[in-house]
């Protein structure tokens, strides 16, 4: 059951598990099975068990018979009572909290190759690919077996009714991990017809599907849950251009996060559309969400460094060198000195570790000094650009997120043209010329698009090899 035997595991306290509680103790002081008492008033043993889950509500009437035959005296009318008062004070939530950040589509669907989700990547604990556990958070837990856990997240997607229990929600978790484990080698592929985007919104339909009848204490858990999947759907949505409906998906993993008491993924929603908003060109857009991160999770310096990175970001964009130099400061000290020791619930979430931390602030730190380099035509703003960059790939380590390292390459090319240096710039792009053609990430591409603007621009004076380059990029992006 949800919430036992663990008090951490039971976020909110409600009135119909209370009367699970006492339909059980007066169930087996009469001596009945749940099938016993399933025949007797016409339902299935497994309705009993929900009921004494506290999944399921009971009637009025059915709560008078049951009452009468176990001999309860009255208790279990008046734990009903109570129960049903406290449904009806329970708040309405809102109306587009209700409703998936998409219309409706396929069900949860198999990852590609038409297979289920491969059981070898559902991970042995929990947190897995910053997905936590909405139960037991960054104190991390054990999911099910794989087999297991595949099965409960298939019953959950299938039978709306189904009860949520402990097993299941650390099920709904790890399929997440399992399901984002499988796309860091190709986002654009995951968003294919039957690809990890199917698993992730079609689960994401069926968790939202249970909110508005949810008890009180299952909220909190269902709205945790809601918020990841439709982070994670915002973030394959970005990463394969479609940033209209990764906004969408972004604005209402906030709304969930908030009704969830979750500042994390609110913080990594936020920063994800200050990206949009600077591929949008639209700074003054991207510097408001910057600022948001900061309020969303105060009195934090992982907040605030995030928030100063992300208005350093708008600022460049901008053209204010002074005021990104003061944002970029800021974001630094934020890191070299937390004076603010983290809730226990934040100090294990694996992004914002120190090391993690700092390569988001030197990646953000490369961009924003590169555009401040382009937009000035300054060399000496170009190559402190470059030493960021190179300090951000170094940071990230061989063999570690394929896409943000195509991305830093092509940012430290970029760095070497705005410094007036064509010739490393071209070395560093060779091996992306000459690959085998594949998709790239939308963030990569929009790298490229920038990289190709300048070879073009920088032709007449750099000659044929970056006009060629710039011809062969075309192809790229």
């Amino acid at each position: 059951m949800l919430g036992a035997p663990n008090p951490v595991e039971l976020p909110d306290g409600g009135s119909w598990q209370e009367f699970g509680a006492l339909l059980r103790h007066w169930r087996r002081h009469a001596g009945w099975t749940q099938a016993q008492l399933g025949a007797a008033v016409g339902y299935d043993h497994t309705a009993v068990s929900r009921l004494e889950h506290g999944a399921r509500r009971a009637t009025p009437r059915l709560a008078r018979r049951i009452d009468e035959l176990l001999g309860a005296g009255g208790e279990l009318v008046r734990s009903h009572d109570r129960a049903e008062s406290a449904e009806g004070d329970r708040p309405a939530l809102p109306p587009h909290l209700l409703r998936p950040p998409l219309p409706t589509g396929p069900g949860p669907g198999p990852v590609p190759g038409g297979g289920p989700v491969p059981a070898e990547d559902c991970p042995a604990t929990l947190p897995d690919h910053d997905v936590q556990c909405p139960l037991h958070g960054a104190a991390g837990c054990q999911p099910p077996p794989p087999a297991t856990a595949l099965a409960l997240h298939a019953a959950f997607c299938a039978d709306p009714a189904a009860p949520l229990d402990t097993d299941t929600v650390h099920a709904l978790a790890a399929v997440l991990g399992a399901v984002l484990g499988t796309q860091l080698h190709g986002a654009e592929r995951a968003m294919g017809e039957r690809g990890p985007g199917t698993v992730i919104e079609g689960t994401l339909r069926a968790v939202v599907a249970r909110l508005a009848d949810a008890p009180v204490r299952h909220r909190r858990v269902l709205a945790r849950l809601a918020a990841e999947y439709a982070h994670a759907a915002g973030s394959l949505r970005l990463h394969g251009g479609r940033p209209a409906t990764a906004m969408a998906c972004f604005d209402r993993a906030l709304g969930w996060a908030a009704l969830a008491g979750d500042p994390t993924t609110q913080a990594a929603a936020l920063s994800d559309m200050a990206v949009l908003g600077l591929l949008d060109d639209d700074p003054a857009a991207a510097g408001d969400y910057a600022r948001e991160i900061r309020r969303a999770a105060p009195d934090r310096h992982w907040s605030d460094a995030l928030a100063e990175l992300g208005e350093a970001r708008a600022t460049a964009l901008a053209g204010d060198a002074r005021t990104t130099a003061r944002h970029l400061g800021r974001a630094r000290q934020h890191l070299d000195r937390p004076d603010r020791a983290l809730p226990d619930a934040e100090a294990r979430v694996p992004w914002l570790a120190p090391a993690a931390l700092r390569l988001r602030v030197e990646s953000g730190s490369s961009a924003a000094l590169r555009d401040l380099a382009a937009a000035t035509a300054d060399p000496r703003l170009a190559r402190h650009a470059l030493t960021a960059a190179t300090a951000a790939l170094d940071l990230l380590g061989d063999g570690r997120l394929p896409a943000a390292r195509a991305m830093l390459t092509v940012r430290i090319a970029d760095c070497h043209l705005c410094a007036d240096d064509p010739r490393p710039a071209l070395a560093t792009l060779t091996p992306l010329l000459t690959a085998d053609p594949a998709p790239l990430p939308a963030l990569v591409r929009h790298e490229l698009r920038g990289v190709r603007s300048r070879l073009a621009a920088g032709a007449g004076r750099w000659g044929a090899e970056a006009a060629e380059a710039a011809t062969r990029l075309g192809a790229v992006v």
